[in-house]
This record gives structure tokens, C-alpha cells and sequence, in this order.
């Protein structure tokens, strides 16, 4: 595997995640109730529980977004 295709993979990599962690936080920011309501009937959750679980699974995405996409595509960015 060449240079150029291991950037390009990790490109589409960091748009994809991004996009979706974008789009995980929007929703959370202004559809909580909707989301809690839709989680509840599956999950048995105090609506402070399931606070804490939605804004830790969005910190550990962020972070695994940052060290997984985006830092390599940076890396790879400045070698090439």
C-alpha cells in the first residue's frame, strides 16, 4: 500500500467520523427529550443517568476520533 492510497483512506476516515460526531452532537444539543424518550423504551435509564452515559460516549467518540483519524491523516499530511 502506497503513501497516497493510505492518505486518501484516512481522509475519508476523518470526513465519515466526523460527520457523524457532528451529527451525534447537534442532536443531542437540540433533541435531548427526543432522544431520551426513544432510549427510555429500551433502556431503563433516570433521565440524570442517561445524561452522564450520552456526554461520556460523546467525549470518548471525540477522543477516538481525534487519536484514531485525525491525528494519522495530519501525520501522513506532513510526511507526504
Amino acid at each position: 500500500m502506497n503513501l497516497d492510497t493510505l492518505t486518501a483512506f484516512f481522509m475519508w476516515c476523518t470526513i465519515v467520523n466526523g460527520a457523524l460526531l457532528i451529527y451525534s452532537s447537534v442532536f443531542v444539543i437540540f433533541a435531548p427529550s427526543f432522544i431520551y424518550r426513544l432510549q427510555r423504551k429500551c433502556f431503563s435509564l433516570s433521565k440524570e443517568a442517561f445524561n452522564i452515559v450520552i456526554y461520556s460516549y460523546l467525549g470518548l467518540f471525540k477522543i477516538l476520533f481525534i487519536v484514531f483519524s485525525l491525528v494519522p491523516y495530519i501525520a501522513l499530511l506532513i510526511i507526504s
